[in-house]
């Protein structure tokens, strides 16, 4: 199996997070990419966020309609970070035979050198990294770590291109409390209707 996942806060889960999974999915032929909303992303220790189990089940309502995009809660202990290491050590041990792909985006790949153990993600998953069309492995701001040059040369990281979607959580959020109608189209339908019935950004 050819395995993909993917992790996020997902506050709230919108198409930017939806259409450029589905064309890694088809570009990489993957059978399947879970998602994982993160109770509290260690990146962002002091921004609140809308309740884990509300984010898990705006995910679920997305990928309803997309039978090979799946959600996990492995990432959701509440006051417990979760590190990208933990998560792809779990699944590279719950799925042994699997060929493995962490899905990122172009800015988590611009800091991955700087994440917990990303050495030892490398030994056990591929990368590949939602990108704009044009965009270059080389778009460093500093030279690239020897480990991650020995992987991009071993074809262990794969640049998937898509057309860009100005479309982010925190304008989302903006304009859920501000101009709702906005954002029709950012959202699910299914989405949508769960977070006014909860009034989860108001």
């Amino acid at each position: 199996m050819r395995l993909g996942i993917f992790g996020g806060s997902f506050d709230p889960i919108h198409r930017g997070h939806l259409d450029p999974v589905e064309s890694v999915r088809r570009a990489l032929r993957l059978d399947r990419v879970v998602y994982l909303p993160t109770a509290q992303p260690p990146h962002k220790p002091e921004r609140g966020f809308a309740p884990p189990h509300a984010r898990f089940a705006m995910v679920e309502l997305a990928l309803l309609d997309r039978p090979e995009l799946r959600v996990s809660a492995f990432e959701l202990t509440p006051g417990r970070s979760a590190y990208t290491v933990d998560t792809v050590a779990h699944f590279r041990q719950r799925y042994p035979e699997a060929s493995l792909f962490l899905i990122l985006g172009a800015d988590s790949w611009l800091h991955f050198s700087a994440w917990k153990e990303w050495q030892r993600i490398l030994e056990m998953a591929q990368l590949a990294v939602m990108v704009r069309p044009g965009w270059q492995l080389e778009s460093f701001s500093t030279e690239i770590p020897a480990r991650l040059q020995e992987a991009i040369e071993a074809e262990r990281v794969h640049l998937v291109e898509n057309p860009p979607l100005a479309i982010s959580s925190s304008e989302v959020r903006r304009l859920l409390a501000e101009e709702p109608m906005a954002v029709a189209s950012m959202l699910p339908d299914l989405v949508l209707r769960y977070i006014n019935k909860y009034a989860l950004y108001s």
